[in-house]
């Protein structure tokens, strides 16, 4: 195996920007556009053959994207021109350390272009052999994620679709001559179930069934609304734009001292169990805290306490993921710039209850959840070992050949 070497980013790659594409400009096409924040849109024209990687030029600056395909790197990145022989996906991690973020300017909206990077000093190993080991272990352990995501996804969609059977369109099994529940009964609403009109959600639902205010049901707080001081060494502070379909995302995340920790926490103490849903941008993201070791706080998220009645935990997932949520929000959600929900709004969301219902609702989606929640624990094990190989493979501090020897054994 190589040693590693000083050299820098010019010496390594050549970074170009990218062109100008107005959305006007846009032809139906296949080819992805990215931005500094990624996909922007589909194209007709590729501008550069993948694979390759693009970093925000300006706006969201100096995070790397990397692209398998040809793509149509947009005015609002910067594009590596030249790979220099080095091994495309050794390089893409290798950015992911360096903290490009650092080098932008520019008062207003930050900005970057390659003369800010090209003479940035670097630790690297200069062989692609090494190079490829090292983003081998790298992007296994990505490749795994990816999967576990794919497979969450169609979980998550095959549960959605009960709710929705059951919820939406009330064909939930039903033994009309019992009146009650049956395994083998007729689907609800179809064999002439009694429906009323329910001004709040503005749909018929089922007679007896109640919609009540989500927070007579279950206490719903939001975290802080200050902005701690940050520090190398404490909890994460997770804000609307680390919540993300498929999990927590904490990198960019800032840390705050135990104190901080400790005064939001009295405020908004985040358990396992409960769930999250982003207030401010992204507004309606949502995520189920599987986590056993909490060790983050939250700042412009809302705090839906399920572990306090964990048997609508699951239910009330996927009720703030459902179009009865989606029509609500059109009417609450404020701000001409920056859009925002608040807490008030959150608390009287009007909320289909039948407890029974639910009750059996969760017996025929334990399993799926089970799965899901498994998966995304193991992602999260996957992406602290992925986050804290990184900096060790990078800068020489975890040698390649006794990683994969102790891999092998």
């Amino acid at each position: 195996m190589s040693k590693i070497s000083n050299t820098t980013v010019g010496d390594l790659i050549e970074f170009q920007r990218g062109y100008d594409l107005p959305k006007s400009g846009f032809i139906n096409g296949t080819i992805p556009v990215i931005s500094s924040n990624g996909i922007l849109g589909y194209h007709n024209l590729a501008k550069v053959k993948g694979p390759g990687i693009t970093i925000g030029r300006s706006g969201t600056v100096g995070i790397p994207h990397y692209i398998k395909e040809d793509f149509f790197p947009h005015n609002t990145s910067l594009f590596i021109k030249d790979f220099k022989n080095n091994d495309p996906k050794y390089i893409f991690y290798l950015i992911k350390t360096l903290g490009l973020n650092e080098y932008k300017s520019g008062s207003g909206v930050p900005t970057m272009n390659r003369n800010h990077l090209h003479p940035i000093k670097v630790r690297a190993y200069l062989d692609c052999e090494t190079q490829s080991q090292i983003a081998k272990v790298l992007s296994d352990l990505d490749s795994k994620i990816e999967l576990n995501n794919k497979i969450n996804a169609e979980l998550e969609a095959m549960a959605k679709l009960i709710y929705d059977y059951w919820f939406v369109q009330f064909e939930f099994p039903f033994d009309f001559a019992q009146g009650k529940p049956n395994e083998d009964g007729k689907p609800y609403k179809s064999s002439g179930g009694k429906m009323v009109w329910n001004e709040e959600l503005k749909r018929d639902i089922p007679e007896g069934w109640e919609v009540k205010a989500v927070n007579s049901i279950i206490e719903v707080k939001d975290g802080t609304h200050d902005s701690p001081k940050s520090c190398d060494v404490g909890f994460k502070l997770i804000t609307s734009k680390n919540l993300k379909p498929e999990g927590l995302y904490f990198e960019n995340s800032n840390t705050i001292s135990a104190i901080d920790y400790a005064i939001i926490n009295k405020r908004s103490k985040v358990d396992t169990g409960d769930i999250l849903y982003s207030m401010i941008g992204n507004i309606g993201t949502v995520y189920k805290v599987e986590e056993k070791e909490i060790n983050f706080a939250i700042k412009n998220v809302a705090l839906f306490k399920s572990s306090q009645k964990q048997e609508l935990r699951n239910y009330l997932y996927l009720f703030l993921t459902s179009n009865d949520m989606s029509r609500y929000l059109v009417n609450e959600v404020s701000g001409s710039i920056q859009k925002f929900i608040g807490l008030g709004s959150l608390r009287k969301i009007p909320f289909l209850y039948n407890m029974p219902k639910i009750e059996e609702f969760n017996l025929r989606i334990a399993d799926m959840f089970k799965k899901l929640e498994n998966s995304k624990l193991e992602n999260q094990k996957l992406s602290e070992l992925r986050d804290w190989l990184l900096p060790m493979l990078m800068n020489g501090q975890v040698l390649i050949d006794k990683l994969i020897d102790q891999i092998i054994d």
